[in-house]
């Protein structure tokens, strides 16, 4: 692979992997359950994630990046952005829901607070229902573009995405299972990008999409 070409290979494994990466990281230190005596920590760690969450949508920007164009494969590509920015709008509502507010309820609420925190959970966990679904159809949308990019050589990064978007419904970042479902996605992700740099390694056009320059 030429110098150049490794280069933006690099640089965009690092784009689609590193937030995915450091949500693994927060998983480790992230409590099991809300508790009075993790409270605090559960609002700060949640604050600290507020910007991540949107950077995971990343992953199906980057490796289908370039303008749109006419066509089925422009078509799924718009339609894979559009859900990793509802990814990115809802569950950000989770943890500003059942992560910042939640948190702050169960520290200052009193003896009734699990009468706010319950229903702040109920909302949350509905809002990240929607983001992962939005996400799970942007895994598919991405797949069907790149698939008509880059043929058979995106099946695995697919196949992968797919099983992590199945584990991340109830998982979260949760140790042990929301750690390695991060993971995943960081490999998954890294592996879209790889089999498009082969492709084009090889001088391969990418009809549907303005190449990089």
């Amino acid at each position: 692979m030429p110098g150049p070409q490794w280069k933006h290979v690099t640089l965009d494994i690092a784009l689609v992997a590193a937030a995915p990466l450091v949500l693994a990281a927060f998983g480790l230190g992230h409590p099991g359950g809300l508790r009075p005596h993790n409270a605090a920590l559960w609002a700060e760690l949640h604050i600290w994630l507020l910007p991540v969450w949107p950077l995971l949508a990343l992953g199906l920007v980057v490796p289908l990046w370039g303008r749109p164009q006419r066509g089925a494969t422009g078509a799924a590509t718009v339609a894979a952005w559009i859900a990793g920015f509802g990814f990115a709008v809802f569950y950000t509502g989770l943890d500003a829901v059942a992560g910042i507010a939640a948190g702050v309820a169960e520290q200052h609420g009193g003896a009734d607070r699990r009468e706010v925190v319950n229903p702040l959970f109920h909302t949350g966990d509905a809002l990240g229902q929607a983001g992962v679904w939005c996400l799970a159809a942007g895994v598919a949308a991405a797949s069907v573009a790149l698939f008509m990019r880059y043929g058979p050589r995106v099946l695995p990064g697919t196949a992968l995405l797919l099983v992590c978007c199945w584990s991340f419904f109830d998982s979260h970042i949760f140790h042990p299972r929301g750690v390695v479902t991060m993971l995943g996605f960081a490999l998954g992700f890294a592996l879209w990008v790889w089999a498009a740099a082969g492709r084009a390694a090889r001088g391969a056009d990418a009809p549907g999409s303005t190449p990089r320059a």
